[in-house]
């Protein structure tokens, strides 16, 4: 099975991230193909970026952050559920990101955007998406936005047409998000099957700035992801064209 995480990037306890995560987290056990988990951004204990060394070299020097790469590491694609905060998104999110490379690159990603207004946060998407490019991770074209988070009933071309929270708590999407989701979570299962094969050790990404070299004698950190299956036998075998 795929390891997916569900990244609700919200930081607010009061919020709407949280539903859609746990529903989008939800369409995803549905389809059988992954093994789910939910990584919400405001409970980690990551202070701001304060690493000596280049996040690609992979050389940690605080627990918390060896902590956060194990945990990243351990996933085979990602789904960004995101707020939109003054055109861009949160902080800590970027934050997030930004203390890793090797741990993220040449993974598959999808984006659920949100907001207040018409445009379902998709300036916060696709800021995002610039970023997670950068990483060598490959983003879907499939994507999901939710305009008017939060509310529950909304008018469209005459009709009474209802999402957002309901009165349980549950996040409630219209069949075009439903269809979305499923087109983005089909995506994410086509890249990881490709995309696990060019992941190496080896490659260094990232272009944080900080002390352009690693500790004398260190080696990264990162560890080596064994073969799911016998697709890279087979690459390596040269049957693959």
């Amino acid at each position: 099975m795929i390891r997916l995480a569900i990244i609700d990037a919200s930081t607010s306890p009061l919020t709407t991230g949280a539903p859609i995560a746990d529903w989008i987290a939800e369409c995803a056990r549905r389809t059988r193909a992954f093994d789910v988990e939910i990584i919400r951004i405001r409970e980690l204990d990551l202070p701001f970026f304060d690493e000596p060394y280049l996040p690609r070299y992979g050389h940690y020097e605080h627990a918390e952050t060896r902590a956060w790469s194990e945990t990243i590491a351990s996933f085979d694609a990602f789904v960004f559920v995101s707020p939109e905060y003054n055109r861009g998104y949160s902080g800590r999110l970027k934050n997030a990101i930004d203390y890793l490379a090797q741990e993220w690159a040449f993974k598959p990603a999808g984006i659920i955007s949100y907001g207040a207004s018409m445009t379902g946060g998709l300036r916060a998407l696709e800021a995002l998406h610039d970023v997670l490019n950068s990483l060598h991770m490959f983003v879907t074209r499939e994507n999901v936005l939710v305009p008017y988070a939060g509310r529950e009933a909304h008018r469209w071309e005459g009709r009474e047409v209802s999402w957002g929270v309901g009165p349980d708590g549950e996040f409630v999407a219209t069949p075009g998000m439903v269809e979305a989701a499923e087109m983005m979570l089909d995506a994410i299962v086509r890249l990881d099957a490709a995309m696990h094969l060019v992941r190496t050790p080896e490659q260094t990404v990232g272009d944080q700035q900080g002390i352009g070299n690693p500790p004398s004698g260190s080696i990264p950190q990162v560890r080596p992801r064994p073969t799911r299956d016998d697709r890279e036998e087979w690459r390596r075998s040269g049957r693959m064209r």
